[in-house]
């Protein structure tokens, strides 16, 4: 049996967004817990301006979860076909897209209300299960081989970041 590949786009998307993804959720699970902790608190505090340090993590994830949406829309179209797949590309591009449209001042004035922020907790804990059935459907398609090809450091002909353009465009050319 052949080993897994992933084209080396996917990876570096997958990758960064991989190390991004629970650093944003686990501040704003100490955001959560220090301002607004309706449903429970942690039961520690961690010192720091957490808040800053989510929105900053946020900043950071902005702009990668815009590609990593294009990437998934255009050359990974196939990819979305698994449930698995599309939950955590809606979970990420709807934490992201809630976040953008808070103000940080919200929490800290304990304003909880707001609509947004509501949506923003909704799509943290989706964030949560998506990345749980993620792993679990990677594990249970390709097992440790499929895990550890969207860590692999190879390329394969043709699949060098020169390339990378043109693999977005083929992939408008075929349709299936």
């Amino acid at each position: 049996m052949p080993r897994p590949y992933q084209p080396s786009l996917l990876r570096l998307l997958h990758g960064a967004t991989a190390l991004l993804v629970p650093l944003a959720w686990l501040t704003g699970l100490l955001v959560y817990s220090r301002y607004d902790g309706r449903f429970g608190r942690l039961p520690f505090t961690l010192a720091g301006e957490w808040i800053d340090i989510h929105g900053t993590v946020g900043v950071l994830l902005w702009p990668l979860a815009l590609l990593f949406a294009l990437y998934a829309l255009t050359a990974g179209r196939l990819r979305l076909r698994q449930p698995a797949n599309a939950l955590a590309l809606v979970a990420l591009v709807m934490a992201v897209g809630s976040g953008k449209l808070m103000d940080e001042d919200w929490l800290r004035d304990g304003q909880f209300h707001h609509l947004v922020y509501s949506v923003h907790l909704l799509a943290w804990l989706l964030i949560a299960l998506a990345v749980t059935l993620h792993v679990v459907a990677v594990l249970q398609r390709g097992g440790l081989p499929l895990a550890r090809s969207m860590a692999s450091v190879q390329l394969r002909p043709g699949d060098l970041p020169g390339n990378w353009f043109d693999q977005i465009r083929r992939s408008f050319k075929v349709r299936s």
